[in-house]
């Protein structure tokens, strides 16, 4: 039986620790190390892909949401490894190598269920795209792919003139509906709320007034042109936290329903802590690029399946996953056969 990617998927599935290439090559009867990798790299395996397996499966909502952030694939112990770069990982909080992912992922606020539609491996050295680059690209495919939305979460990250003002070009357009982004803003980022009376100063140092702090206030952004004005709320995040959310939406005058809002940008870290804890995304020890990448792939396919039938069973990705066989199939009839129900392939996808 020739080996496809949805057998390394099932592989993925099945493993409870190890998801290197020689352990699924120990595991397998009449396969190597060696034959296993020249499949896995002859593959081209790209975002594409991946939406062509999710479409069927997403319900879209005309107050849908779309979410972009990145993470980064932990890659210390792997300093040969193409792709990797020193960058800043938010979930050790410190510059570690690693390789850089960025994810769309979408939520429908009515079902309460969210689907990686479409994804980006950062690797400027290859392609020369930074991340903005990234979620333009993927911006651009929800559009010629007429995916139904409303609104925009994005991190401070991606918060800057150019994405702001593309998103609100897009809301201009009266046959696609209302398009909102909603992102916090740097504490150094320089906002105008005197309408011009005052030079722009950090948002970090604007005055706010009760009424101010209930309901935000309008103020332009430095570097807008024209009288273009958004929307400003101070939230209060927690005890030792404050955000500054900005937003195209100058109909919204609550800022208890921007922060209600704003936290379904968490969605997309759930998916974040999911695809690591569960996938073994990050423990692919191969050397060359196209390999990662195709692992990389595939990941997202496991939690794409995993996502499904928690969502039909009701429950949280562990107890799905857990589900999975305690020890390897011994052939790829096997692995492709050995449970039914958590069978990743085209027809579960």
């Amino acid at each position: 039986m020739a080996l496809t990617k949805w057998d390394y998927c099932q592989y993925l599935l099945c493993s409870p620790l190890n998801y290197t290439l020689t352990n699924m090559a120990d595991h397998i009867e009449g396969l190597s190390h060696d034959k296993l990798n020249r499949t896995l790299r002859g593959e081209e395996l790209t975002p594409a892909l991946l939406w062509q397996s999710v479409k069927e499966g997403l319900v879209t909502s005309a107050n849908g949401y779309l979410l972009f952030d990145d993470t980064v694939l932990d890659k210390r112990f792997g300093p040969k490894i193409e792709m990797t770069r020193r960058q800043w990982s938010g979930n050790v909080h410190a510059v570690i190598r690693g390789i850089g992912l960025v994810s769309c992922v979408y939520v429908s606020p009515e079902r309460e269920q969210f689907w990686v539609i479409d994804y980006r491996v950062f690797d400027p050295d290859s392609d020369g795209k930074s991340k903005l680059d990234h979620m333009e690209e993927m911006l651009e495919g929800v559009k010629e792919r007429n995916i139904e939305f409303q609104t925009v979460l994005m991190d401070s990250w991606y918060a800057t003139k150019e994405m702001m003002l593309l998103i609100d070009a897009w809301h201009k357009d009266a046959t696609t509906g209302p398009k909102w982004f909603y992102c916090p803003l740097k504490s150094n980022r320089k906002v105008d709320d005197s309408g011009a009376v005052r030079p722009y100063r950090p948002v970090s140092e604007l005055e706010w007034s009760a009424h101010e702090l209930e309901h935000g206030k309008i103020v332009k952004l430095h570097g807008f042109l024209g009288d273009k004005k958004v929307r400003l709320f101070r939230v209060e995040v927690s005890t030792h936290r404050t955000e500054y959310i900005v937003t195209n939406d100058l109909s919204q005058h609550s800022t208890l329903g921007t922060r209600r809002l704003c936290a379904v940008r968490w969605k997309i870290e759930q998916y974040h802590r999911e695809l690591k804890q569960l996938t073994g995304i990050e423990s692919c020890q191969c050397r060359k690029a196209s390999l990662q990448r195709n692992h990389i792939h595939c990941a997202l396919l496991v939690w794409t399946r995993l996502s499904q039938l928690a969502h039909q069973t009701q429950t949280t990705l562990l107890p799905t996953q857990a589900q999975s066989p305690a020890q390897l199939p011994r052939s790829t009839t096997q692995i492709a056969h050995y449970s039914h129900d958590l069978c990743v392939s085209p027809m579960s996808l």
